[in-house]
């Protein structure tokens, strides 16, 4: 019986790990490190400074600058990072501060009549665990327009789904939306060969500028204090209060959630997109519908009620994420129905130390960005989640009559190895 079993090894699963290692937690992680990351085109680039973009362990020993250290690189503000690089951080993080992960993906956690919880590993195998940390990442989220779903992937993909893009050569390709996802999936098919547009129902494309040197004088930073959100007041407020964020009134916490932050495209993709010549804005797609020539036609209406035609060989929909709980479909259909909720897109109620409504079953990540505020949507949200989350699954232990002295036993899949070394037990 563990005392802690974490679904997920991106930034928020890894950072809760390393967090519950150290208290000493019988644990157990499932989930392949930083998978989502390093399925990305090696072209892209985080969007988000290096100094915003650590993982967090409680002693901050492994932090991406430490990483970067070892590999003879310099962590620059204002200097964009390849993902790549950040996904190779994930591992060594992982490699450094979490024991015992086990790169299986989990197919159901389901709890049990005495209050613990049956997690089952994909290959069927299942382990008890008294408390479980769900930090899923996003890809179970990701949201594709109504008039597309359904449709076969050979004609409708999620930018997400995508790593190298080359294939789409020669090939006309319309990729959706207006944010750094939507703008650099078509500034990349642009340089890979492909005849792309971009329609958005946006009437206008944002742009962040240029951020301004760490160091500046004191009344310039009173102004715009640096966050790991962005530069602002209001940026700060998101980025240092997810505590404050979670007392606002529902309605307030629903239409920040719905419009902070919104898409805008990276100050240093501008010049590159500059390529990507059909820029189609204030426009929807009403219907879509495969041709004779096994192309997909694309019914758009405009924000002044015309209305038009697109033909294309494929559609990106970079249309982001939603974190609605009748997404999680890990969690067994009991469980995640008797959840509750908040705001109109069913969001989970997530309460102090990201504890939901369901005793021992903690979040982690965009699920609880409509409780916590932005931060949670960004990696930079995952040092305010790791250690006040662990922090409760400790008092759950103690609630329950159980020290969490880091027992583990029963139903143990693989055993931990010294070192944070991996355990791939049944991994393909």
């Amino acid at each position: 019986m563990y005392d802690l079993v974490i679904v997920g090894a991106g930034p928020y699963g890894l950072s809760v790990a390393a967090h519950a290692a150290a208290e000493g937690l019988g644990l157990r992680t499932f989930g392949r490190p930083m998978e989502c990351w390093h399925a990305m085109p090696s072209a892209m680039f985080l969007k988000s400074e290096p100094w915003a973009s650590h993982l967090s362990d409680p002693e901050g020993r492994y932090g991406l600058d430490a990483y970067a250290a070892s590999r003879g690189v310099r962590a620059e503000h204002g200097v964009p990072l390849p993902v790549g690089f950040f996904a190779a951080y994930g591992d060594w993080f992982a490699r450094q501060a979490v024991p015992a992960l086990d790169e299986r993906l989990v197919t159901s956690v389901a709890p049990v009549a005495d209050g613990t919880f049956t997690v089952t590993a994909e290959d069927g195998e299942t382990v008890r665990t008294r408390t479980v940390a769900l930090a899923v990442g996003v890809l179970p989220f990701l949201e594709i327009p109504g008039p597309l779903r359904g449709l076969p992937r050979r004609y409708v993909t999620h930018s997400s789904h995508h790593g190298e893009l080359d294939g789409f050569a020669g090939r006309d390709v319309t990729v959706i939306g207006a944010g750094q996802a939507a703008l650099e999936t078509a500034a990349l098919l642009t340089e890979r060969g492909a005849a792309v547009r971009i329609l958005a129902r946006s009437g206008r494309l944002n742009w962040n500028t240029v951020p301004p040197a760490l160091e500046r004088g004191r009344w310039q930073s009173l102004r715009a204090p640096h966050t790991g959100l962005g530069c602002g007041w209001r940026n700060r407020l998101y980025a240092d209060t997810p505590g404050i964020f979670r007392r606002l009134p529902a309605a307030t916490r629903e239409r920040i959630f719905d419009s902070a932050l919104g898409p805008a495209g990276a100050w240093w993709l501008r010049e590159r997109f500059a390529k990507v010549e059909d820029v189609r804005l204030g426009q929807r797609v009403t219907a879509a519908t495969v041709t004779a020539d096994d192309r997909l036609r694309l019914d758009v209406a405009g924000a002044d009620g015309t209305a038009g035609v697109v033909e294309t060989d494929h559609v990106v929909a970079a249309t982001g994420f939603v974190p609605s709980l009748d997404r999680a479909d890990v969690l067994a259909p009991a469980l995640r129905s008797g959840l509750r909720r908040v705001g109109a897109g069913g969001a989970p109620e997530v309460g102090a130390l990201f504890e939901s409504s369901h005793p021992g079953l903690f979040l982690a990540g965009l699920l609880t960005a409509p409780s916590y505020g932005p931060s949670m949507r960004f990696v930079f949200g995952a040092t305010y989640t790791a250690g006040r989350l662990v922090k409760g699954v400790r008092q759950r232990l103690r609630a329950d009559g159980r020290s969490g002295a880091g027992r583990s036993g029963g139903g143990r899949i693989g055993r931990p190895r010294a070192g944070g070394e991996r355990v791939a037990a049944g991994a393909s």
